[in-house]
């Protein structure tokens, strides 16, 4: 790039700051006129509907204010949202207005066009782009083309240009630190640059840094069912949050951020995350636990968390991964479909301390319905033929002797609110009076018989899932000792109102199923983290929650904290078996960007198939590793380790497989360092020095890792290979590895291993 050249951008780069601090100026003055005027309506909102309600006349007026007010409220809010969004908008743009370049000739122009990209789109006074979105259709350019003829795609269908130039910038309140032409989607400088960084209390959004991979995945509007499978570190989580970003932008017109609903794997990564959507002009998706989901649905059991099932049950039993599979889950669905009017699992309906319905007339209606119905029909006429027969007993209960006793102790307060507004003077005499309030009464005594109706009270799910366990057909890997177990232990922990994680989803599915209930066809995305962690049998439930839902799945298998590793390829296949849709996709990730060469070389060499990982170039220490004799030479060592980190870093992790463990360390070293203990209740990682068991830090990056006690002892055996992985995959400039003892056999004693660990230390 020539002085003129770059002289030019410069004064670009002012020219379209100056013109963003007038554009901020405009909108300040704006926001605070749209201020004053949701002030004043509001002010004027009580006032203007205050009038007579005494008059038919004044009250029909009076809601005809009302509902005019509203709307003027409601207008003049969200006016000052609109400017408020603009002038957050500019003020970002000031900062960093743009970070690319691209140069473009369409086909029969002359010559090429310059286009800036940046976070979000800015236009002059006479309407011509200074920058354009990066969402933008045109704008996949930049990130996918090379120097050449290159294709978009555009809401009208393919187009075709020639792209002559690409130029990245670094830009600093609204100074260029650094720009330079490039051929390939983001070059490595820029890369490095934002790499090397240190780490942050939250994700940020990689817009400027995005790699041709993750922008298939971000642009992706035609799967149903999208599988990312990504190795750690390559951003599979970043290319999430921006898909959803670009989601948003793209549907625009018929997508909200309410219709997005993202299963994150703790409250932690909620909040790691938070900052990423806002940071590009959209409101945050919806976010939940699979813990909470469950425990919303389940209400009145206490569901097994996942970080319980991981202290202490980790790996699945033949009869958990029974319980976890889609054979498990179809045979719920066979067993529903025939079932009988025996099997049914009904309760007794009460009112007044005496049966009300008798389970036998329950089961006889719902034996009455046609067997050709699909499930949830014949249950909801069960439910339907229960309120007419409800209703039917009113007048049966008007001359029963608890009617006329209620009547007597009614006070007159109370018996002038069941005449409610009729007309004394409408009832022929006293005797139709006191018919019409005695019939407003028993309708309103009866209707906890209709809401217990109304909330399927009548059915029993935990029963019918009983019986179905009692008597389903067991694979050969499973005894029937080990399942009479089983079913012994549902039905105990039932008693004290306590379920197990494996049982919540297919509990759930065998409800949902049959009632036909409890589905959200509000949700138009799902996206799932850490779907390694998820058993076919929970997918399979959120399918058939949320029905209309295109499924996003991001994960990585080599972190599986709950099973063995498996590959890409089967994972998709066990996914489409399960979850039937029409354009399944998968899409691999093997470039890792988080941590140094060195790093990722280590963590990769310990899988069994790590070589389809791509280390990303990025020079580092070598990592340690330290045998100790015990445990006071391991903690000796980790303090060393975190003085002589926090000179250079701003975080320091200590991750261990437990909590046990996570709390042990922290009672040895929250005397020397200011500490913070993660749980599964912590939100935030505020401290410099943080102790986490492994399952908490899923996503997380941390710039030093002390991986701790990764001996033989703790680390015995291949299950344990995604665990070690994810410990070791959580560093981004360094990594130590503590062992009481001889260290892990998981990490190969080869000589290619020995030779990242050449800075082996004893104590």
């Amino acid at each position: 790039m020539n002085p003129q050249e770059e002289q030019a951008e410069r004064r670009r780069v002012t020219h379209v700051t100056d013109l963003l601090h007038h554009k901020i100026k405009q909108s300040q003055a704006e926001v605070e006129k749209a201020r004053a005027e949701s002030e004043r309506v509001q002010k004027n909102y009580g006032i203007n509907t205050s009038v007579n309600y005494l008059e038919a006349d004044d009250r029909i007026e009076t809601k005809a204010d009302l509902q005019q007010q509203r709307n003027l409220v409601n207008r003049t809010v969200e006016n000052e949202a609109i400017v408020k969004k603009q002038l957050a908008t500019y003020q970002q743009l000031a900062h960093s207005p743009y970070f690319g370049r691209i140069d473009v000739q369409d086909p029969g122009e002359s010559s090429s066009e310059p286009l800036y990209i940046g976070t979000a789109s800015f236009m002059d006074d006479q309407g011509e782009f200074l920058i354009h979105d990066w969402r933008a259709p045109i704008s996949s350019v930049y990130y996918n083309g090379t120097l050449g003829t290159v294709h978009y795609q555009t809401p009208n269908g393919e187009r075709t240009t020639t792209l002559t130039h690409k130029r990245q910038f670094k830009i600093k309140d609204g100074q260029i630190l650094h720009m330079f032409d490039t051929n390939e989607t983001v070059g490595d400088e820029m890369l490095q640059e934002t790499l090397g960084g240190k780490s942050s209390e939250q994700l940020q959004n990689i817009v400027a840094t995005i790699q041709r991979e993750q922008n298939d995945i971000i642009r992706d509007v035609r799967s149903d069912l999208l599988v990312v499978q990504g190795v750690a570190g390559s951003g599979k989580t970043s290319a999430l949050l921006q898909r959803i970003a670009f989601l948003l932008y793209h549907s625009r017109d018929d997508l909200n951020a309410n219709q997005i609903l993202l299963f994150s794997p703790n409250l932690l990564f909620s909040n790691y995350i938070k900052d990423v959507l806002p940071s590009l002009g959209e409101r945050n998706m919806r976010q939940v636990t699979l813990q909470t989901f469950f425990a919303q649905r389940l209400e009145g059991l206490q569901v097994q968390t996942r970080f319980e099932r991981y202290e202490h049950d980790r790996r699945f039993s033949p009869v958990a991964a029974f319980k976890a599979s889609q054979p498990f889950m179809d045979a719920i669905s066979s067993y529903l479909k025939q079932l009988t009017p025996d099997q049914l699992q009904v309760a007794p309906l009460y009112f007044q301390g005496e049966i009300f319905f008798e389970p036998s007339e329950i089961r006889a209606i719902y034996g009455h319905q046609n067997p050709r119905l699909p499930l949830a029909d014949k249950f909801l006429r069960t439910k339907n033929t229960l309120i007419k027969r409800l209703k039917a007993r009113i007048k049966d209960e008007l001359g029963e002797e608890w009617v006329l006793d209620a009547l007597d102790e009614l006070s007159e307060e109370q018996y002038q609110a069941y005449l409610g507004d009729t007309d004394p003077s409408e009832f022929a005499d006293f005797e139709a009076e006191q018919t019409y309030v005695a019939q407003k009464l028993v309708k309103d005594r009866l209707r906890v018989v209709y809401d217990a109706i109304y909330n399927d009270q009548f059915w029993d799910a935990t029963a019918q899932y009983l019986d179905f366990l009692q008597q389903v057909d067991l694979p050969p890997e499973v005894t029937a000792t080990d399942w009479t177990q089983t079913v012994q232990t549902f039905q105990n922990n039932l008693e004290y109102h306590r379920l197990q994680l494996v049982d919540a989803a297919p509990l759930l599915f065998l409800r949902d199923q049959f009632t036909g209930e409890n589905h959200n066809h509000r949700i138009k995305y799902l996206f799932v983290d850490e779907v390694q962690d998820y058993s076919v049998a929970e997918l399979m439930y959120l399918k058939l929650t949320f029905t209309r839902a295109k499924f996003n799945l991001i994960g990585d298998s080599e972190q599986a904290l709950f099973k063995d590793v498996e590959t890409a390829d089967a994972l998709l296949k066990r996914l489409q078996a399960a979850l039937p849709v029409r354009h399944p996709r998968l899409i691999n990730l093997n470039r890792s960007y988080r941590s140094t060469y060195p790093i990722t070389t280590l963590a990769s060499c310990i899988l069994p198939a790590g070589d389809h990982i791509e280390a990303f170039n990025r020079a580092g220490d070598l990592p340690t590793y330290t045998e100790a004799p015990d445990e006071q030479h391991l903690l000796a060592t980790a303090q060393h380790i975190i003085t002589r980190e926090l000179h250079q870093h701003e975080t320091v992790a200590i991750i261990t497989k437990t909590q046990a463990e996570a709390e042990h360390v922290y009672q040895a070293l929250r005397h020397q360092f200011d500490c913070l203990l993660v749980t599964d209740k912590a939100r935030t990682l505020n401290k410099a020095v943080v102790i986490v068991p492994v399952y908490l830090a899923k996503g997380l990056e941390f710039d030093s890792v002390i991986a701790w006690d990764v001996s033989n002892h703790n680390f015995p055996n291949s299950h344990d290979l995604g665990i070690l992985y994810t410990m070791m995959t959580r560093a981004m400039h360094h990594l130590a590895l503590l062992s009481i003892g001889t260290i892990t056999n998981l990490i190969p004693d080869s000589a290619f291993a020995q030779s990242l660990l050449t800075k082996k230390s004893t104590s």
